[in-house]
């Protein structure tokens, strides 16, 4: 079964934001600094009950942004998602149910994995782009060069503890197609509405070269 490549999103950024927001105005705020930073690309965490509304008003006031929903854990979230206007969808790791319910998703899927045996069994199911959380904790960077190897056909997009002092030694790796991060919407200036702060940290994110996409 063909399933939808998230490939093409990942190459408009090397950063994916990952953001857990307050409130609907502070999202659509946030989603407006990103992308006049560069990043594209948000992952609104499904952490917040503005969440769903947020990816909603986002998707509708925000054109260039391209919004999809993080920390889908259930099946039911996967519709309620994409009803909201995700574009793609990623999850911390996979659920049987789950599993399924990405299968017939009609968007981009980022399912999680932390293991080799884990990103197998994903890729025997028809997913070639996998998320890595969370990512320090589970190996970083070494983890993944060490999975080229064995699992050549698969590309990661890994999450968790990846900051400015790290994230050079992911997207040097030619199997990570981008990283996701939160350190480019710190949370103090997301709640004292320091925007000018985000599109300088998402500028200097846009900037950060990628050895999977050479040039």
């Amino acid at each position: 079964m063909s399933l939808p490549d998230p490939s093409f999103l990942l190459a408009r950024a090397p950063v994916v934001p990952v953001v857990t927001v307050p409130s609907v105005t502070a999202g659509v705020k946030l989603a407006r600094a990103l992308v006049e930073g560069g990043l594209p690309l948000i992952e609104v965490t499904l952490r917040t009950p503005a969440a769903l509304e947020a990816m909603a008003a986002i998707a509708a006031e925000v054109p260039d942004a391209v919004v999809g929903a993080g920390t889908v854990t259930r099946p039911d979230l996967v519709e309620k998602s994409i009803a909201a206007g995700a574009r793609f969808l990623v999850s911390p790791g996979v659920t049987p149910a789950l599993l399924e319910a990405f299968a017939e998703a009609p968007v981009p899927v980022l399912p999680g994995c932390a293991t080799a045996s884990e990103a197998m069994t994903l890729a025997a199911m028809g997913f070639s782009v996998l998320k890595l959380f969370p990512a320090e904790a589970v190996g970083g960077s070494n983890l993944i060069k060490s999975l080229a190897a064995p699992l050549p056909d698969l590309r990661f997009c890994p999450t968790g503890g990846i900051g400015p002092d790290n994230v050079g030694k992911y997207l040097s790796q030619p199997n990570i197609l981008a990283v996701g991060g939160s350190w480019v919407c710190p949370n103090d200036a997301i709640a004292t509405g320091d925007w000018d702060r985000i599109v300088e940290l998402s500028k200097a994110a846009a900037k950060l070269h990628r050895a999977a996409f050479p040039g």
